[in-house]
């Protein structure tokens, strides 16, 4: 199944300490462009992320939100550093001498003191957390490809609808170009029997001349490769699950063959057929940039 390149998903996952949520959005992008935003406790883990996103997404530019919500208190353990309570009594002391003072430092006048006593958080359980973090992201993927699968559906119909749209321009235009070379000839045939009044009409010399219009204004070719072009695009629409790059390239020679149908109009039926196929063409191209 064919998948859009924008798309949505979100998934969360907690303990009775904490819970981490994923949030994922994309927009079209030639390549897979990952742009990443963690919580500094996860940071160790972006590679695993990124190797189980490029897993499940081929192209456009994904953004990827985590967020780490502690749901209770976290343990946390206060440290004394005696080393550094020692060069503080130490200098205290070395005042008093120095300028006479009485040296009354109390424990609880040291304690405040900066990095005398520190406050540092438990060891995190890394477990725990890379645990949360798959189920979460597991749950974003999901939640994110199937969104982007149901967007590729309404895609897919669309551009299905597009190829009809298209096969009946191309079969107008096959109905249509021998008609205007027998018009040709009998415009040519009535101006010459003008020209000659009672005069006989070389019939091999106009002969020549409307074989010589017809190779000028013949479309044929283009027709056959544009009908083919049609018929390759659905099949991709109906098989394939990555087809963006593919169909991009087929919707780039749609439009070269509507060129050269229009170069070689001379008529106004043929000319105005183009200009409707080449306007269709630019919507299946648009449409085409947001398929994965």
């Amino acid at each position: 199944m064919i998948k859009s390149m924008t798309g949505f998903g979100r998934g969360e996952s907690g303990s009775d300490t904490r819970k981490i949520t994923v949030e994922m959005k994309s927009v079209n992008h030639r390549y897979l462009d990952l742009n990443i935003k963690l919580p500094k406790k996860l940071n160790a883990m972006e590679g695993q992320i990124r190797n189980y996103v490029k897993s499940h997404i081929l192209r456009g530019k994904v953004d990827i939100y985590v967020t780490l919500e502690e749901t209770a208190d976290a343990s946390y353990t206060l440290r004394y550093n005696p080393k550094i309570a020692g060069m503080y009594i130490e200098n205290l002391n070395a005042m008093a001498q120095e300028f006479g003072l009485e040296y009354d430092i109390k424990t609880s006048h040291l304690s405040r003191f900066p990095d005398v006593l520190e406050m540092e958080e438990a060891d995190e359980d890394e477990n725990e957390l890379l645990t949360l973090l798959t189920d979460a992201l597991t749950k974003a993927v999901d939640a994110f490809v199937e969104n982007r699968t149901q967007e590729g559906e309404r895609l897919q119909q669309d551009l299905l609808a597009k190829m009809d749209e298209m096969s009946s321009y191309v079969s107008v235009l096959e109905r249509r170009s021998p008609e205007i070379v027998a018009e040709y000839q009998s415009r040519l045939t009535a101006k010459v029997a003008d020209l000659l009044a009672d005069g006989t009409i070389d019939q091999g010399r106009i002969a020549a001349e409307v074989v010589m219009y017809a190779d000028k204004v013949c479309i044929d070719e283009e027709m056959v490769r544009l009908r083919s072009h049609v018929d390759e695009a659905r099949r991709m629409l109906t098989e394939d699950t990555e087809v963006g790059r593919k169909l991009d390239f087929i919707a780039q020679e749609m439009n070269r063959e509507a060129n050269t149908v229009l170069s070689k109009s001379t008529d106004v039926e043929i000319a105005n057929m183009g200009i409707s196929l080449k306007t269709l063409i630019e919507k299946v191209r648009e449409q085409i940039q947001n398929l994965e």
